[in-house]
C-alpha cells in the first residue's frame, strides 16, 4: 500500500467513515489515477474536468454514480492533500433527478414475500418490510439485537454510524422464533457463506430479481422497495411523519417528507376544485369533434 493511499484511509478512519465508504472512495481515486497513468497528487483541476466528462460522455454513468466519484475526489484533494482550490468550481458535482419511488401495495408485498422459497431470504425481506430497515442493516442483525421484552430491535452502526431502535411487531417476533427453531443461525441472525459473516446484500437483491419475474409484479422490487412500502403504508395508516423519520433513521425530516407525495391517503384526500363548479360536464356524445 502506498503512503498516499494509507494517508487517505487514515483520514477517513479519523472521521469514523464507514468501511464501505472508505473502500469506494479509494477505488474512485485509483480509477482516476489509472486513467491518466499518474499519481493523483500530480493531477489537478484540468484532469478532474476531463475525468468527469469521460464518466458522463464515454462511460454514460448515471448522475448518482458521478456524484460518488466527485465526493471521493473532493475528499482526497481537500482533506488528504489539502489543496487550496475552490472546490465547487474545480470539482463540480452533478444534479441528480429527484424521482419518486414506485411503491407496492400491501397485497403486492404479501404476494412477493409469499413467493420467496428460501426461508432465510424471506425472513431478511420480511424484516425490511416490517421494520423499515435498510438491507445493509437487516443482514447484520444479531440474535442479541432482538429485544422481545421491550418489543424493539436494536440497530447498531446504521447509516451515518448511528445506533437506533425500531419496532418489533408481534407477528415478526413469532416468525423470527419459528426461523430460529428451524435454523439455529448462531453469531449472525442471517449468516452467509462462510457462517462467520452475514449474508451478502447482493444475494438478497438477486433473490428479489428472480422472485419478481416469477410473480409477474410490474413494479421495481427489492429490499429498498420494501423500505419505501413500510414508510408509505405507515403514513397511510395515520402514523405521524416525525415517528417515521425516527424509524427510518433519516437525518432530516425533509428526506422523510417525500413520502407525503406518494401516500394515496394524503394525495387523494384533497378535493379537486372541479367538484365545486356549478356546470354540467359534457358527456361523450355532446363533445364536438375537432
Amino acid at each position: 500500500m502506498s503512503p498516499l493511499r494509507r494517508r487517505m484511509i487514515e483520514d477517513m478512519q479519523i472521521r469514523n467513515m464507514a468501511v464501505h465508504t472508505q473502500r469506494v472512495y479509494v477505488e474512485q481515486v485509483v480509477r482516476f489515477a489509472r486513467h491518466f497513468r499518474k499519481s493523483p497528487d500530480h493531477l489537478g483541476p484540468d484532469e478532474i474536468r476531463t475525468w468527469l466528462l469521460h464518466l458522463r460522455q464515454d462511460k454514460h454513468l448515471a448522475a448518482s454514480s458521478t456524484i460518488v466519484a466527485v465526493s471521493a475526489l473532493r475528499f482526497f484533494y481537500t482533506v488528504t492533500l489539502k489543496r487550496q482550490w475552490v472546490v465547487e468550481d474545480d470539482i463540480p458535482t452533478s444534479r441528480q433527478a429527484k424521482k419518486l419511488p414506485i411503491v407496492m401495495s400491501q397485497d403486492e408485498v404479501a404476494q412477493f414475500l409469499g413467493a420467496v422459497d428460501n426461508l432465510k431470504h424471506r425472513m431478511v425481506l420480511t424484516v425490511c418490510y416490517a421494520t423499515g430497515l435498510r438491507i445493509s442493516e437487516a443482514v447484520r442483525l444479531t440474535p442479541a439485537a432482538i429485544d422481545s421484552k421491550r418489543m424493539v430491535i436494536r440497530v447498531e452502526a446504521g447509516k451515518g454510524r448511528k445506533d437506533r431502535y425500531v419496532m418489533l411487531p408481534p407477528k415478526l417476533l413469532a416468525l423470527l422464533r419459528e426461523y430460529w427453531k428451524s435454523t439455529h443461525p448462531g453469531e449472525w441472525l442471517f449468516p452467509g457463506d462462510p457462517p462467520s459473516k452475514p449474508i451478502s446484500p447482493l444475494t438478497i437483491n438477486n433473490t428479489c430479481r428472480l422472485v419478481r419475474l416469477r410473480c409477474g409484479i410490474g413494479k421495481p422490487v427489492g429490499p429498498h422497495s420494501l423500505r419505501h412500502a413500510f414508510a408509505v403504508h405507515l403514513l397511510e395508516a395515520g402514523t405521524d411523519l416525525r415517528t417515521i423519520q425516527l424509524l427510518l433513521g433519516h437525518r432530516g425530516l425533509g428526506t422523510t417528507a417525500q413520502y407525503l407525495r406518494i401516500a394515496t391517503s394524503k394525495v387523494c384526500a384533497t378535493v379537486s376544485p372541479l367538484e365545486a363548479l356549478q356546470v354540467r360536464v359534457p358527456t361523450a356524445p355532446d363533445l364536438v369533434p375537432a
